[in-house]
């Protein structure tokens, strides 16, 4: 198994590569606050519009920015910047020399290991067409802060 991660930076990843550390956990699709005096980022249990909650995925990943005119694309830089992101995020631990969890599929060569981490958000999560946005802050969770 070529693990191209243990010898590039994030910068030199190509595209293919860059992708497939997506672990496809859906966290990073949840809607988040940020507390503006202190600058902590809260999640909510209020998924994005466009994940498909049974597959855990973007439902039109290639165009979500045209309907999700808030989506963050990852890049090596954001990711470095983004501290709202799961400390299980596979980018995340390679910014921070951590390196991919024992159940990241390129690790595993399973795919069913992150699905089986996604479908313990199953039920717990909303699709945001069922909520009042404007009290985004009555739907704050704090039940899944990993590493």
């Amino acid at each position: 198994m070529d693990r191209f991660w243990e010898s590039k930076t994030l910068e030199e990843l190509t595209i293919e590569e860059w992708e497939s550390l997506c672990d496809g956990c859906a966290k990073c699709c949840l809607h988040k606050i940020e507390d503006v005096e202190t600058g902590r980022v809260y999640y909510t249990n209020v998924a994005c519009q466009l994940l498909d909650m049974d597959k855990c995925l973007c439902k039109d990943y290639a165009n979500r920015s045209k309907f999700v005119n808030d989506c963050l694309q990852l890049t090596p830089k954001t990711v470095r910047e983004y501290d709202w992101l799961p400390k299980s995020c596979a980018y995340r631990r390679l910014a921070e020399g951590r390196g991919l969890a024992w159940w990241h599929p390129l690790i595993s060569g399973e795919k069913t290991t992150v699905p089986k981490i996604c479908s313990g958000l199953y039920g717990k999560i909303l699709p945001e067409k069922s909520v009042d946005l404007s009290h985004l802050e009555d739907m704050i969770v704090d039940w899944f802060e990993d590493g």
